[in-house]
């Protein structure tokens, strides 16, 4: 148990991770870590020549797994922050942007790794909600019941192109411009990355993904095998990652499923347990 999130969340949540370099590529450039009793699942998508992305990719996941690990170990993540933002937010920006150094100075300094990059897409489980943040592509999406929703939205021109009303989405899923994203870390020196908080329900099941699925399989398939598998979170995992494949797998394909199991609200002081106890 943590002293400072005064809550192991690995029994109030299930979690699964696959990692695939799909049916052409032959090595991976997709990285995920999962840390089920800090409730932190991380997955990035890394680009670059040779084995670049990967190690932009590894190095993002490493560092802000460890780095907010030892932070959220010592104070809550539900603690008050300065000037009205959320505390958590301003660990979460904080971490990403020393990654993002991290990553530049690493391609700045081996011509090896010159114009590496990678995509984040991150959750953070407390308090009984999520606090998402995201760079780039890759994507989260939630199962509530019959409701299958995007929650994130891409940072791609593909995605500026619909929003300005150039393309339809459904001309978007046939284009050829899928792959190139307006935010990525590790290209320039500072990233703006996009971090929500969002209430989560006991039941819901949350999907982070590179874009070697979505691009791959149809929303409304994605959303069948969550509904479908969701009492087996390891098959389900298994299971998007080889529909990716059986439809072409062009890309690394990386999956992140997290079910709630059950409410896990933020520890009270002894005060405030006992004004509920006598309140019942």
């Amino acid at each position: 148990m943590h002293e400072g999130s005064g809550v192991d969340l690995s029994s109030y949540l299930e979690i699964a991770a696959r990692s695939d370099p799909g049916m052409v590529r032959s090595n991976n450039e997709d990285s995920v870590k999962t840390h089920p009793a800090l409730g932190l699942v991380v997955l990035a998508d890394g680009m670059g020549g040779y084995n670049a992305g990967e190690v932009a990719s590894g190095m993002a996941t490493t560092l802000l797994a460890t780095e907010l690990d030892r932070i959220f170990t010592a104070r809550s993540p539900g603690s008050e922050g300065a000037e009205g933002v959320p505390w958590v937010h301003q660990v979460l920006a904080g971490e990403i942007a020393r990654a993002n150094n991290a990553i530049l100075h690493a391609a700045q300094s081996q011509p090896q790794y010159s114009g590496m990059g990678t995509t984040l897409v991150m959750a953070l489980f407390h308090d009984n909600k999520m606090t998402v943040a995201h760079i780039g592509d890759s994507r989260l999406y939630r199962c509530r019941g019959e409701d299958f929703d995007q929650v994130t939205r891409d940072h791609s021109l593909l995605q500026e192109q619909i929003d300005s009303g150039m393309i339809t989405a459904e001309e978007a899923r046939h284009s050829q411009n899928k792959n190139l994203v307006t935010r990525a870390l590790g290209i320039d020196p500072s990233v703006e990355p996009e971090i929500h908080d969002y209430d989560v329900q006991p039941g819901d099941i949350y999907l982070l993904c590179s874009d070697g699925l979505n691009d791959m399989v149809e929303d409304e398939e994605i959303a069948m095998t969550l509904q479908m598998l969701s009492a087996n979170l390891e098959l389900c995992a298994t299971q998007l990652v080889q529909m990716a494949n059986d439809n072409g797998g062009r890309d690394n394909v990386s999956v992140i499923v997290v079910k709630i199991k059950q409410a896990f609200p933020a520890p009270r002081g002894w005060l405030n347990r006992l004004m509920a106890w006598f309140c019942k």
